[in-house]
Formats: C-alpha cells, structure tokens, sequence
C-alpha cells in the first residue's frame, strides 16, 4: 500500500469548504453540452487565483479550457480531466458537478503541496461529454498534444478501479414520406411514421439476433404536426453500441438496413446522419487505476477490480484513452441500483455524502498526480502497459506518434 502524505491530505482537507461550495453552485446552475459558460468561469477563476495559466476557448470549443501549472524542472505533462456539463431536463443527473469539483480539488492540492513539482500540471476542461464528444473535438484539434497520462473520476452507485465502456454511435434518421389528408385521402400519402414505427418494431425483432453486448435505443423527436395528417417528417434519434469500434461497425449495418428496409415498405425515404464523433471503447490503464486504488485504500475506500457485471454507458475518454494512457474509476455517491441519468441519480449528487467521497477520490487522484510527475519509473510502467493494451494503430483511430 502507498501512503498519502500528511501535507496532502491536510491541502484536501483545507479545500473542503470550496469543493462543497463549488459542486452546489455547478449543480444548480447545469448547462447542457457546449453551453458550460458559468461552469467555465467558476472553474477557471479559482485555477488562475492558484497560479495556473489558464487559456479559454482551446480546440475552437467556447467552453473548453487548459489551465497549466509548470514545474521547476523538466518532466511530463499530467492532466486532470474536468467534465461539468449537464442533462436535458434532468440537470447534473450524471454528476459532473462532482467531477468538475473533485479533479479541481485535486490539482489544486498537488500544487499546494508540491510547487516545485517535475514536470507540467494541466487541467483540462472537456465539454459536451453528454452527446457531444467533446473530448474527440479536443483531440482532434491538438487539445491532448504533450499530455503523457490523464486521470479523472466518475460518480456511480459503486466503487470501481475501472469499467469498460461501449463503442457508440450518435444516430439521426429522417423519414420523408407525402402528406395527404388522413380521412379524405390517406392513399395519396405516405407516412413517415409509419416508417418510423415499423423501424423500431425491425428493431426490436433483431434484438434477439444480436450479441449481448450490444444496444440499441433512442426516442422519436417528430411524429407528425397533426392527427388529421398523413406525416411527411419524422425523426428519430438513436444510439447504437457494442463492444468494440469494430463490431459497432457491424452492428450499424444492420440497423441502417433496418431503416432502409422500413422506408421500403412504407413508400418513404430515409436519411441518416451521425450527429457526434463516434465514441470508441474504453482502453483502462490497470498500472494507475492499482495505484489509485492503494492510495483510496489508505483512506479507507476499496475500489472494486473491473468485472463483467458491472457494464457501462459510453463516453468520450474511450477516445482519448487508445491515445495516452487514462484512469476513470467510479466512487459510489448512492446506494446500489440507482440509475444514471435520472433524478435520484441528481439529488445524490448534492449531497454531504457525495461531497465526502469526492473529497476522498480527490485526494487520492492528488497522490497519483504527484506520483506520475515525480517517479520516472512508475511512469515508465503506466507507459508499457499502455503500448501493450493498444493495437496497432488504425489510420481512422490514432494519431501519428
């Protein structure tokens, strides 16, 4: 087991007021994917007062940031990844008002301790985790250049050292049909909800024919403008998600077959467009997340090892992470079986219980920091096990190294 060091702890501990005060004022204040104007100047408000040179707007994204803190010899780059966007109609739901507090917390407690660090500190503001791929933009446009490892956290109904995630895709499809009058005239029309209909129907017969692993979900946005009417529009928003990039690749096929065969039948046409970068599978580095579990230890959270039977949704780090090596652990802020995205999910989110966990992973997130910025062979390791766990790269999935 490593140890945290008293000063570290006491750093955290002095924070305490702040993280609380800052989770709270994130969370009644959520902002939707790309619209995280307060989250931003809150957060990059408190990281400049601590010495950090902050650069807004970074990767043409208004709301994301980089906040840097150099250190007085050479060494890596670490980055603390801060997500604070919120739900449509739910608000923080997913807690990013935790993350974005906890990951502040920490980088601000390993300055605090050790202002001579190696090495550089980066905060790195991704928005839009919701939908938006907001870390892909960023690490196209060169956001993640230099960085050598990222940690973050996640809130959950449990405590994990890691998780997989599924390869997703962000799925608009528009039925066009003819609109005629529904009682007069219906066979001079073609309704696109019908189409959109007996697409989810097609759908939900394929579901016994497809991996476990996989989904396929999403709701209507437009049905129709009047009952009297036969549809010409309709639109449906899905996701489709599997295990790996590669079977996800598979699996649209046969959904967007799927659509095509539903128009058919209905006498409509079908578009479909991915409204957000594909997100990819999460690539876990075990080196860090057993590091950060010692550490949590040592504060009295145990951090389950990654099984099976604890799946996930899909995020924007599985991008980031078959790029540079990356942590996203989960700390339970609720009991056991509360959904994610939802309003006891949101609730718990404001809570002193959550405030006390956060804290916790904060400062362990913190001793990791400091471990990775000060001991070449520990990073050495994060490092291999990283180039092991990554295939060779695919020209549509890595970046030249």
């Amino acid at each position: 087991m490593h140890s945290l060091a008293p000063d570290l702890r006491a750093a955290v501990c002095e924070h305490r007021p702040a993280l609380k005060e800052l989770s709270l004022k994130l969370h009644a204040m959520p902002e939707t994917r790309f619209e995280e104007y307060y989250a931003v100047e809150q957060l990059t408000g408190r990281l400049a007062a601590a010495g950090f040179e902050v650069d807004k707007g970074v990767a043409d994204l208004p709301t994301a940031f980089t906040a840097t803190h150099r250190g007085a010899a050479d060494g890596p780059t670490i980055a603390v990844l801060l997500e604070y966007d919120a739900l449509p109609g739910i608000g923080h739901g997913c807690g990013h008002n935790l993350i974005a507090a906890g990951g502040l917390i920490a980088a601000l407690a390993a300055v605090a301790v050790r202002p001579g660090h190696a090495g550089t500190l980066k905060v790195i503001g991704t928005p839009g985790e919701e939908g938006g791929g907001g870390k892909i933009l960023m690490l196209e446009r060169g956001a993640f250049e230099g960085v050598d490892a990222a940690v973050m956290f996640h809130p959950a109904d449990r405590s994990l050292r890691a998780r997989h995630a599924l390869a997703a895709s962000h799925l608009r499809l528009t039925f066009h049909g003819v609109a005629a009058h529904a009682a007069k005239a219906p066979w001079d029309g073609r309704s696109a909800a019908a189409a959109a209909q007996l697409f989810l129907t097609a759908v939900d017969s394929m579901r016994q024919f497809i991996p476990p692993t996989a989904r396929v979900h999403g709701i209507v946005t437009h049905g129709g403008d009047a009952p009297n009417v036969v549809p010409e529009h309709a639109e449906l928003d899905i996701y489709v998600r599997e295990a790996t990039s590669a079977a996800l690749d598979e699996l649209l096929v046969r959904v967007l077959a799927a659509a095509e065969g539903a128009a058919l039948a209905t006498g409509t046409t079908v578009e479909h467009a991915e409204t957000a970068p594909r997100y990819t599978e999460r690539n876990n580095n075990m080196t860090m997340a057993d590091r950060l579990a010692a550490h949590t230890a040592g504060l009295g959270l145990e951090l389950e090892p990654p099984s099976p039977a604890n799946p996930a949704g899909s995020s924007d780090i599985g991008n980031v992470s078959v790029q540079l090596p990356v942590i996203h652990p989960y700390v339970q802020i609720c009991p056991r079986g509360t959904p994610g995205h939802s309003a006891q999910m949101r609730e718990a989110a404001r809570t002193p219980e959550a405030h006390a966990m956060t804290e916790t992973i904060a400062t362990a997130l913190a001793a990791l920091v400091l471990d990775l910025l000060g001991d070449p062979e520990f990073l050495t390791s994060v490092r291999e096990e990283f180039h092991a766990s990554v295939p060779a790269c695919a020209p549509d999935r890595c970046q030249e190294s």
